[in-house]
């Protein structure tokens, strides 16, 4: 029975470690996000918001039951 408990704590202590690894690299330093192709950061808060377009169109016409 002792072994059974000696493979658990193992394991216990293995999912803390990897934990802990996942944590610091989570939080060793703030990576910039990826920026999209063509945009400035002026041209962002410009955005025209949500907009009917043909494709969307299409899409909820696809999905109507």
């Amino acid at each position: 029975m002792s072994g059974k408990n000696v493979n658990r704590r193992k394991f216990m202590m293995t999912l803390g470690l990897g934990g802990a690894a996942v944590a610091a690299v989570a939080l060793s330093g703030k990576q910039e996000p990826a920026r999209e192709k063509g945009v400035t950061a002026g041209e962002k808060g410009a955005s025209k918001g949500y907009q009917v377009t043909e494709h969307v169109r299409d899409y909820y016409r696809t999905c109507r039951v």
